[in-house]
Parts: structure tokens; C-alpha cells; sequence
């Protein structure tokens, strides 16, 4: 079966014999699946009316357990965001009722995010719409197929995962 991708490539091969287009038969199938999973994300998040900004930290909260709350600093680390982007998003999520701020009983000048009720329930059912999502993308796929996508894959971001800044 013949894909965007493979025309793409051929075009590329014959204008160009001289450059090796290997790579783009694996990273720009990669790009198309990310835009493709994407628009999947923006439709499990807008069911709950979430941005997949708000998904990231209100999972970042979730994913932490009971009583599912962290540092902003700790939240930073987990969604790759910055400082000031970071306050602002404690903000706008605190006005809408799905975090909440509160003293760091462990340093009197800190604070800690937590989940709302509401903030955990949007954070559920998202991630159940995500899933559901995800689970269409990848139904061509069999059960061994997924696996070995997923360690190839784990093989190519590690270095990237794993480098520091």
C-alpha cells in the first residue's frame, strides 16, 4: 500500500539521485503521525472543554497520586514549560476551579498545585477520551506490532529524553 510518504519519496529520488531521502521515509511518517495524533488529542481534550495545555499539568497533578499536588517546580519538569508560562497556567487553571494553590508545609516561602475535584474528574475523563483516541490510531497494529513500534521507537528519543537542558 502506497502512502503520501513513499510518493513524496520517489518525487525527492527522482529529482534529486544525488541525496540519500532515506530519513524522511521514517521521520516524515513520524510528522504526519504527530499532526494526525494531534488533532486527536484536540478532540478527547475539547469533549471536557481542555486545551492540551491544561491536560498536560491537570495529568501532571493526576499521574502524582493522592493527595495530587506538586511544586511548580516539580510541575515544570514534568510539562517542559517555563517559569513565568508555568505561573500563568497555575493561574488560569485556579480560575477556572481545577487546581488550587496552597502553603508548602515544608517551606514556609513555597507553594503547592493541587487538583480540584473538578480538576481530577476533567483530568479522567480526558484521559479516557485520549485513549480512546489513541486506541483508533494504532487499531492496525497488532498487539506485537505496538510493542515493537514502542521500542524502536523508546531507541530513537532516549538520547533526547535523557540529555540534560
Amino acid at each position: 500500500m502506497e502512502d503520501e510518504v513513499d510518493r513524496l519519496v520517489a518525487a525527492w529520488r527522482r529529482e534529486r539521485p544525488d541525496l540519500d531521502v532515506e530519513p524522511l521515509e521514517v521521520l516524515s511518517r513520524v510528522s504526519r503521525l504527530a499532526r494526525h495524533l494531534d488533532r486527536a488529542r484536540r478532540i478527547a481534550f475539547s469533549e471536557v472543554g481542555l486545551e492540551p495545555w491544561e491536560f498536560d499539568v491537570l495529568t501532571a497533578l493526576r499521574r502524582a497520586g493522592a493527595p495530587y499536588q506538586l511544586s511548580p517546580g516539580a510541575l515544570l519538569t514534568q510539562t517542559l514549560v517555563t517559569s513565568g508560562t508555568m505561573t500563568n497556567r497555575i493561574d488560569r487553571l485556579a480560575k477556572k476551579n481545577l487546581v488550587e494553590r496552597l502553603p508548602d508545609p515544608s517551606d514556609r516561602r513555597g507553594v503547592l498545585v493541587r487538583l480540584t475535584a473538578e480538576g481530577r474528574d476533567k483530568a479522567d475523563r480526558s484521559l479516557a477520551g485520549l485513549l480512546y483516541q489513541e486506541r483508533a490510531i494504532l487499531a492496525e497494529l497488532s498487539r506485537q506490532q505496538r510493542s515493537e513500534l514502542a521500542g524502536l521507537l523508546r531507541q530513537l528519543t532516549g538520547p533526547f529524553d535523557n540529555t540534560p537542558g
